[in-house]
């Protein structure tokens, strides 16, 4: 998803990984009933609470005089209407959720921490420091002031009061594991390559997925926090998902040529060979990262959300302005549904059914102007 948007450096590196070539268009489902309200700038990742029975929003505000700032909006799950609003000290981008412990946790995807939400009350619990600024080559090459990684998504382990968060950069992005209890970097381990992106969780096995966009997958043990490298059947991994009966990882495939532009030259990767066109999901094998399926997509697929009890798979396609519905499955496409302009991050409610979108803005419009939430009572 597009995190880094409000970043200079995230624009140089990242704003072209949601800006895909074409591929034969699809025919879009007007069916399909779908509620659509502007909230506030820059909306980012989105959680349902099942305890709550809310939805939280993350927006990450806008700049320039009168600019609204980074805050948790806390929506009703029928109207979206805003119910409450939790002010963030900085801008607000991936989000992770633990009901059970009423805690939401929010990434500070250009300040290199996180802010602990209690639900019960509706107030900041905490704020974890992951790093601190260092002088190194920046985005350009030269030296500058700045946080080792930028953060993305965010994956929580209740099972073992952990927190998962990569960090990105060209040369060496990393996992910073976060103890939940004492709200405090416990480990940061290095070695993900270039520019980490997509995280998931298999509680069943204690796995931590993490891919990167030089077709890397990489099993971290939950217990002892050993890692293992795989070479994966796909080439720009930016999200993931986690199968929890066949422990498949499933991941968006972008194949955007600046990518591969990055790779060599921030990247130092000379000799690497590309895995695939992109504009797919991909699914792969978890002992050996072997490609498994793939399944075309529209341009720009993003965020995708698997729910295996009904069999479906939700994917974003931010470049065409869409929303994907697969049967899981048999990977037969079922629906294709409008939602202009880009489409960004999912939330499930798995309950009544119900599936959250929200909806980026397109570029060179009026920077401070709302985006949007959509809610789809799905078929």
């Amino acid at each position: 998803m597009n995190l880094f948007k409000a970043s200079s450096w995230w624009k140089f590196a990242l704003a072209a990984l949601w800006m895909t070539a074409g591929v034969p268009g699809l025919a879009a489902d007007a069916s399909v009933p779908v509620m659509r309200t502007p909230l506030a700038p820059g909306l980012y990742e989105l959680a349902y609470s099942e305890r709550q029975d809310a939805l939280y929003v993350a927006s990450a505000g806008d700049r320039g005089a009168g600019a609204q700032p980074s805050r948790i909006l806390k929506l009703h799950p029928g109207t979206l209407a805003v119910q409450a609003e939790i002010v963030l000290a900085h801008g607000g981008y991936g989000l992770a959720l633990d009901d059970a412990a009423q805690r939401l946790y929010v990434g500070h995807a250009m300040d290199a921490g996180i802010t602990v939400i209690d639900l019960a009350t509706d107030r900041v619990a905490g704020v974890v420091q992951l790093a601190q600024k260092v002088r190194a080559p920046g985005f350009d090459g030269q030296p500058a002031e700045r946080y080792p990684h930028s953060l993305r998504e965010l994956v929580v382990d209740p099972a073992r009061h952990r927190l998962y968060a990569p960090g990105a950069w060209f040369t060496d992005s990393a996992l910073y594991v976060v103890d939940t209890q004492r709200l405090q970097v416990e480990k940061v381990l290095p070695g993900f390559g270039f520019l980490a992106t997509g995280i998931a969780l298999d509680a069943q096995r204690a796995q931590v997925w993490v891919s990167n966009l030089q077709g890397q997958l990489f099993r971290v043990d939950a217990r002892s926090l050993a890692v293992t490298r795989l070479q994966a059947g796909g080439d720009q991994l930016l999200n993931l998902a986690l199968d929890p009966a066949t422990h498949e990882v499933w991941a968006t495939d972008q194949g955007l040529p600046m990518v591969d532009g990055l790779r060599r030259e921030q990247g130092g990767l000379t000799d690497y060979v590309r895995r695939g066109d992109g504009n797919r999901v991909v699914v792969l094998d978890p002992d050996s990262g072997r490609l498994r399926a793939s399944l075309p997509t529209q341009p720009g697929p993003v965020a995708l959300l698997l729910d295996a009890r009904r069999e479906r798979l939700y994917v974003t396609q931010r470049e065409a302005g869409t929303l994907a519905i697969f049967d899981s499955r048999t990977s037969a496409l079922l629906h294709t549904i409008e939602l202009p302009a880009h489409p960004n991050s999912l939330a499930l409610d798995a309950k009544r059914n119900v599936l959250y979108v929200s909806i980026k803005n397109a570029a060179g419009g009026d920077k401070g102007a709302a985006e949007s939430v959509a809610r789809i009572a799905l078929p």
